[in-house]
């Protein structure tokens, strides 16, 4: 699972990167590795049958994809997609979820009643 998280936070960093003036190579290494995340993400998500998530990351996939990319040609469209899918990233990366841990049910146990008496009362 580390792996995951690891490659979680580049993915981040990468959409972070994006953000400044870079050659176009780079846009491109950028489809590629977020793809790539997006795909592991979507991957783990239907198994575990997370649908919602794995839709919000088939949207990433396509916006993203190397294969037929979308070109928005302002780079004031792209600067907060690149924000909002690097903070994606890094909320998923850094979410924890705590699985309840299973309770072993132990036998009640149950106590003997005292016997009182009229005699042991104080008046």
């Amino acid at each position: 699972m580390k792996v995951i998280k690891y490659i979680l936070i580049a993915c981040s960093i990468c959409c972070f990167a994006a953000i400044f003036k870079l050659p176009i190579e780079y846009y491109t290494f950028l489809r590629t590795i977020v793809s790539l995340g997006a795909l592991l993400l979507i991957y783990i998500w239907v198994k575990q049958k997370h649908i919602p998530w794995a839709i919000i990351f088939i949207i990433v996939l396509i916006l993203f994809n190397p294969l037929f990319p979308i070109y928005l040609h302002r780079k004031s469209i792209w600067i907060p997609l690149d924000i909002i899918t690097g903070l994606l990233f890094l909320l998923i990366a850094f979410y924890n979820k705590k699985q309840p841990a299973k309770k072993e049910e132990k036998p009640a146990e149950v106590l003997p009643v005292q016997k009182t008496y009229a005699r042991d009362r104080i008046i």
